[in-house]
């Protein structure tokens, strides 16, 4: 079943809060709040809508934004994750490497060299082209990293 204009306009509503602001913290009762839906709907029909759950679109909005940080300011790592809504340096260092592959700085140095060519292409495809993927849970990634499974990392917007 389809979800109708007016859920989606309220779910809408959400996500546009959470890109707005994603530094701040974003439980499920304030997100429904702000669509004015019970959690549990809310919840269920915002995966259903984008295609992961609001956890993990908010990680995801984190992330990238630490990402930018990295390759285009000069700021500190500690200070890059206060920035990006995390609380503790090693939870942000943890997810970060399990979400990129990289520690920050790895990223950094990596990134670094390469952003005079990033100019050339829209920000909106640089963004797009280095979005994480959260679709499979950090466990089922390491399970498959330990089978020597390599899986194909794709870039799907919702």
């Amino acid at each position: 079943m389809t979800q109708s204009p007016e859920l989606l306009r309220r779910l809408l509503r959400a996500k546009d809060r959470m890109d707005g602001a994603p530094h701040e913290a974003w439980p499920v009762p304030r997100l429904a709040q702000v669509s004015a839906v019970s959690e549990a709907h809310f919840a269920r029909e915002f995966k259903k809508a984008f295609g992961v759950p609001p956890h993990r679109y908010l990680l995801t909005r984190r992330i990238e934004r630490a990402i930018a940080l990295l390759r285009d300011t000069d700021l500190p790592v500690t200070e890059i994750a206060y920035r990006t809504g995390w609380n503790s340096l090693g939870t942000f260092g943890r997810v970060f490497r399990d979400i990129t592959g990289d520690s920050p700085g790895a990223l950094r140095a990596r990134e670094r060299p390469a952003a005079p060519d990033a100019e050339r292409a829209p920000e909106c495809i640089v963004r797009a082209a280095h979005r994480p993927d959260l679709r499979t849970a950090v466990s089922e990634k390491r399970r498959r990293e330990a089978d020597g499974i390599k899986t194909l990392q794709t870039t799907e917007v919702p």
